[in-house]
């Protein structure tokens, strides 16, 4: 089973949850090789993807969102080894009010989730509280 957009009980469960304070989003992202464009349109999963991110940028940007973190993931050494990603980040918001104002944008809807459906193959989005960096586990 694939995720690519959340279910209305997750997103209800998410607009129930503490709104004003700030949230970061642990974003897990596998690509298809070749988009699946509606139109039919050619690209790569990746391309996909990276127009995802010029039309979301915006959108994103004005409700004070920002990455903080992105890597490239390069092994699963817990957990299922078919598990593979392309992309991680993590995408902080100044609170979960920002996220779903950005979600809920026209443009966001109409001029980028277009370019997200059609270039991810699976995800993970994982709303997190942020607390304290430390030196230790725990």
């Amino acid at each position: 089973m694939t995720h690519i957009d959340p279910t209305r009980d997750a997103f209800e469960l998410f607009k129930g949850l503490d709104r004003d304070q700030p949230i970061e989003m642990l974003n897990l992202i596998r690509l298809r090789d070749d988009a699946a464009y509606p139109d039919g349109r050619q690209a790569t999963g990746l391309d996909a993807y990276k127009a995802y991110g010029r039309e979301s940028g915006p959108v994103f940007a004005r409700v004070g969102g920002k990455i903080i973190w992105r890597g490239k993931p390069q092994l699963t050494l817990i957990g299922p080894s078919d598990d593979a990603w392309h992309l991680a980040f993590i995408a902080a918001y100044p609170g979960a009010g920002a996220f779903l104002e950005m979600v809920t944008d026209p443009h966001y809807q109409t001029k980028a989730v277009p370019h997200r459906q059609a270039g991810v193959a699976d995800s993970r989005l994982i709303r997190h509280a942020p607390l304290p960096a430390g030196d230790m586990f725990g």
